[in-house]
C-alpha cells in the first residue's frame, strides 16, 4: 500500500499557551513544508477523525474523559479536578481545544491501526505520539494516550505479536505502563538518562515484556546506529511483529531546548527507514520536539524516507518561506542559522561509540532472553 499521511486542521492556530514549550507550529509547518516540496499528493493524504469519549474510554478512564470536555466547554477547571486528573496543572494547561485536539490525535491514530490491520503497509500521524498519557491523568504536556489506543486498536483486530519502539528523548512511561502486563505488546524505549519523568531504567523489563535504553547526554548519530544494529533489529529478528508502531519524537536532536542529545535529523530517518521495512505493517506518530525549525524539517524528512524521495540539497523558495516564517521564543530561537532555513537535512552528526552506550546496550540485550518470549509464540 502506498503510504498514507493523516492530518487536521485542528493543530494549525492551537497552542498551549504562549509561554508554553509547545507555542510553537509544529504539524503545521510540517505539513506546510511537505506541501511546498510537492510531497502532499491528494490520494495519499486522509483526514483524520476524532475519537469519541466512548472510543477514548478503550483505554482512558471515562470520567476523565468527562473532564477534559468540560474543561474545554468551560475552559477552567476547578481545583478538585485538577488534583485528580492533572488538568490544568504541571504543564497540561487548559486550552481552547484540550479535549479536540487529543481527541483527533488519537482518531488519527486508530485509524492508522485501523488502515494497516486491513491492508498492511505504512501510515504517518504527525499529530500523535501523546505517549505520556495515563488511563486517568493528563502528564508530560500528554491527555489523551494515542499510542496505547492504537496498539489495541492492533490487538482488538487479533494482531500479534506487536512492537512499540520509541525514539522521543523522554521516556515513553505511559505505553510502557499500559502494557507492562499484556504479553502481546513488547515496548523498546531509547531515552536520555536522567530526563523527566525519570522513569525507564535498563532493568526495567517488566517481566520481559519491555526494553529500556536509556542513553547518555550528548547522544550522536554512530551511537543510534549502533542502538539500531545492535538492539533494535536484534529485538525485530526474535520477535518477528505483525506491526511496529515507532513514536518519532524530534526532541532528540541537537537543537532541541528540552533535552541535551545531539543526533541529527538523518539518524531519526535511519531508524525510520529501517523499522518500516521490518514487518507487514508500520505506523509512525509524531512526539516530543520543541525547535520549531528542527521538527518541521525531521518530521517532513520523515515522510520522505517514507515514501522513498530524494531530499534537496538547497530547499526551493516556497519551502525556504515556510521555514522562515517560524519563530522561537528562546533563546536557541533568537540567532538561527541560515541552514535551518534552506536545507532539510542535516550534516551528520558522527563521533565515537562511547563506553557507557555499548554498556547500557549490552546490558539490556543480556536482560532479553529467548525465554522472555515464549508469551508472543
Amino acid at each position: 500500500m502506498t503510504p498514507r499521511l493523516i492530518a487536521s486542521g485542528i493543530y494549525r492556530g492551537s497552542t498551549y499557551g504562549p509561554k508554553h514549550p509547545l507555542a510553537i507550529p509544529r504539524v503545521p509547518a510540517t505539513l506546510d513544508l511537505c506541501a511546498a516540496l510537492g510531497w502532499l499528493p491528494e490520494a495519499q493524504v486522509l483526514e483524520s477523525p476524532r475519537a469519541t469519549p466512548g472510543e477514548l474510554a478503550r483505554f482512558h478512564d471515562p470520567a476523565y474523559v468527562a473532564a477534559l470536555q468540560r474543561a474545554e466547554a468551560d475552559q477552567a477547571v476547578d481545583e478538585a479536578t485538577r488534583a485528580r486528573f492533572g488538568i490544568g496543572a504541571n504543564g497540561n494547561p487548559v486550552y481552547r481545544e484540550v479535549f479536540r485536539r487529543p481527541a483527533t490525535a488519537a482518531g488519527g491514530t486508530m485509524l492508522a491501526a485501523r488502515l494497516t490491520a486491513e491492508a498492511g503497509g505504512v501510515v504517518y500521524n504527525p499529530g500523535g505520539g501523546t505517549h505520556h498519557g495515563m488511563p486517568a491523568r493528563a502528564s508530560g504536556f500528554c491527555y489523551v494516550n494515542d499510542p496505547a489506543l492504537g496498539l489495541l486498536a492492533w490487538r482488538d483486530a487479533g494482531l500479534g505479536p506487536l512492537l512499540y519502539v520509541d525514539i522521543d528523548a523522554h521516556h515513553g512511561d505511559g505505553v510502557e505502563a499500559a502494557f507492562a502486563d499484556d504479553p502481546s505488546v513488547f515496548t523498546l524505549s531509547v531515552h536520555e538518562a536522567g530526563r523527566w519523568p525519570g522513569t525507564g531504567a535498563v532493568e526495567d523489563v517488566h517481566g520481559g515484556g519491555a526494553m529500556n535504553i536509556p542513553v547518555p547526554r550528548g547522544l550522536n548519530d554512530s551511537e543510534m546506529r549502533f542502538i539500531l544494529e545492535e538492539a533494535m533489529l536484534p529485538v525485530v529478528a526474535a520477535l518477528r511483529p505483525a506491526a511496529i508502531m515507532l513514536q518519532g519524537g524530534a526532541d532528540a536532536l541537537e537543537e532541541d531546548p528540552l533535552a541535551a542529545l545531539a543526533l541529527s535529523n538523518n539518524a531519526h530517518w535511519a531508524v525510520v527507514a529501517a523499522l518500516s521495512k521490518a514487518a507487514p505493517r508500520f505506523v509512525l506518530l509524531g512526539g516530543g520536539g520543541y525547535n520549531p525549525w528542527s521538527v518541521a524539517r525531521c518530521w517532513a524528512g520523515a515522510w520522505a524516507t517514507l515514501n522513498g524521495w530524494e531530499m534537496p540539497d538547497r530547499l526551493p523558495r516556497d519551502a525556504e518561506a515556510v521555514l522562515r516564517a517560524l519563530t522561537l521564543n528562546r533563546a536557541s530561537g533568537r540567532n538561527p542559522p541560515e541552514h535551518w532555513f534552506t536545507t532539510i537535512r542535516d550534516a551528520p552528526r558522527e563521533g565515537p561509540v562511547r563506553g557507557e552506550v555499548r554498556a547500557v546496550v549490552t546490558r539490556a540485550m543480556a536482560l532479553f532472553r529467548p525465554a522472555m518470549l515464549s508469551a508472543f509464540a
